[in-house]
């Protein structure tokens, strides 16, 4: 049998599929949240179409999931007047609520979310085509990553609830909401990153609006309910449909207050631009990333290779952080070639429900295409695929391909290909990985492979400068979220961890006074009374 052949044989039958990894029904969403209620839709749907494929008598077929709302400009503006209104120039319930209550809201609709655990996993697996043990992974983290945000803004609430005396001023500095965000998150972590960005600009009082991915959008249908209920009205707002037709609007209204977005650098400069006052706008972006491996001939290969499987592969290297070039000395090239493609060779191709299975259909109908122009582009200027079997693609499965010796006349060498393609260079002069990195738009990560500590320390120093994160023999990554996320160039704005974005979406504000004694007294009744959120020494426990 050929591998073209396997790979056919790789997409199941309906019956052949285990039960417990199935979809109990198609998920046909007719409805979704503005302004606290569930509003029923009646018009142009978007079909989901799974990247698994079903055996059937007409031939392989994706499978449909479901579908959701296909929405205009007109929801759209609802919803943000929705938000706006919720905010109500700061005076709203949300903004204005202490912070203890807004953490018991959050604390209530995690209870909900662990609820629909099950329902969320599988559709993960089911949109993206991620493995169950990956989406259930996922779920978790962000479960984590909630409890951790809840946890890190009850310490810097502590820190907050105390008065400062300096050159005869008595000031109290807290953190202020700064209106309505616009949260938009990526397909490949639809769950988790998404909510990186969501629930901190949710829990530090600002009023959302939420368009989930086009892949992997269903997934946060089973939420909706749990966002109405656990929130007031207007505070979480879902808007669905193409985004050239509703995000437009929403900018150009200059009522977006935080553009939040995790996609490419060319659509966010695009939508910055629409906004009629781009200094009221602030922005927290993850964008574009080719992170670079560089493996010097004082490595071991043997890490460098694992540590570069995991990097540029897992979830089929469609990671922001996946090493997407790797640089090797010539002296090490062919034994590092030689390991990596036998690495390559032992991971398991399949269905995200098998055991153990590593490789994954794309759930992006036009990336096996992309990826085989990279790859005839490549082979075209001078690589060879080195790994048995690289490059072939049977519908939405493309099994790993390593082009060696890429150059610079290839798309490999400047576009991320978010996928599995490994392009290798050979260098003998250090200055060249270190060249490319200075002259990259892209500014995120870089993976240092070496054992000589000489030769790390004069990498790292020249390196810092141009990414946000050296990784010393180990893959690039984002976690874990208490590290502070960003990148340099094109490659992101603000910077995400757990402390550091309840920051990127709230703003220091502070109440002062002179210290007189008629000043003491009337903040020692204010505090005494309790009639203020903002000045108050209340402390979380």
């Amino acid at each position: 049998m050929s591998f073209e052949e396997q790979l056919h044989h790789m997409f199941p039958s309906a019956d052949a599929i285990p039960a417990q990894y199935q979809l109990p029904e198609e998920v046909h969403q007719r409805e979704y949240l503005t302004g606290g209620e569930m509003k029923p839709w009646n018009g142009d749907v978007h079909t989901v179409l799974s990247p698994i494929c079903i055996q059937t008598s007409a031939g392989l077929k994706r499978k449909v999931i479901g579908s959701y709302p296909l929405c205009g400009p007109e929801e759209a503006m609802t919803a943000l007047d929705a938000a706006v209104s919720a905010y109500n120039d700061g005076r709203g319930e949300w903004p204005t609520m202490p912070i203890a209550e807004r953490i018991a809201c959050m604390d209530k609709f995690t209870g909900k979310m662990i609820e629909k655990k099950d329902e969320i996993v599988k559709l993960i697996m089911w949109e993206i085509g991620k493995s169950y043990g990956d989406s259930v992974k996922e779920f978790d983290r962000t479960i984590e990553y909630i409890n951790s945000t809840i946890d890190s803004l009850k310490d810097l609430d502590r820190n907050s609830s105390r008065f400062e005396i300096e050159q005869g001023i008595i000031g109290q500095i807290r953190r202020s909401p700064l209106g309505v965000v616009l949260c938009m998150g990526p397909f490949n972590y639809p769950l988790n990153e998404t909510f990186t960005t969501l629930i901190p600009a949710l829990i530090m009082g600002n009023t959302i609006l939420f368009k989930p991915p086009k892949h992997g959008t269903l997934l946060h249908y089973p939420l909706l309910e749990a966002f109405r209920t656990c929130f007031p009205k207007g505070v979480v707002n879902t808007i669905y449909g193409r985004g050239n037709m509703i995000i437009a609007p929403l900018m150009v209204s200059g009522k977006i207050n935080v553009l939040t977005l995790i996609g490419s650098s060319k659509v966010a400069n695009q939508l910055k631009k629409l906004h009629p006052k781009v200094n009221r706008l602030r922005a927290i972006l993850g964008l574009d990333a080719k992170n670079a491996a560089i493996i010097t001939d004082k490595a071991d290969l043997d890490l460098a290779v694992k540590e570069c499987v995991l990097g540029s592969l897992s979830f089929n290297g469609q990671r922001c952080t996946a090493i997407k070039i790797v640089f090797v000395h010539k002296k090490v090239a062919d034994a590092f070639l030689e390991k990596l493609g036998a690495a390559i060779g032992k991971l398991k191709l399949g269905m995200p429900w098998e055991k153990d299975v590593f490789l994954t259909p794309l759930p992006e109908p036009q990336k096996p295409v992309y990826l085989k122009e990279c790859i005839d582009d490549a082979i075209a200027n001078g690589a060879k695929v080195m790994n048995e079997n690289g490059g072939l693609i049977y519908e939405s499965l493309v099994y790993p391909a390593v082009l060696y010796p890429v150059n610079g006349k290839m798309k490999l060498y400047r576009e991320e290909q978010f996928g599995p393609v490994i392009p290798v260079l050979p260098f003998d002069d250090i200055e060249t990985p270190i060249e490319y990195l200075i002259q990259s738009d892209h500014g995120q990560q870089v993976s240092l492979f070496s054992n000589d500590a000489d030769e790390l320390a004069s990498l790292i120093d020249p390196l810092v400068n141009q990414v946000s994160r050296v990784n010393i023999n180990s893959q690039c990554q984002r976690g874990p979220d208490i590290f502070p996320f960003t990148g340099r160039k094109d490659s992101a704005e603000g910077t995400l961890s757990v402390p550091d974005a309840l920051r990127a979406f709230s703003i220091r504000t502070m109440v002062a006074v002179k210290q007189t004694e008629e000043n003491k007294k009337l903040l020692n009744q204010i505090i005494s009374d309790q009639t203020s959120n903002f000045l108050s020494t209340k402390y979380i426990f």
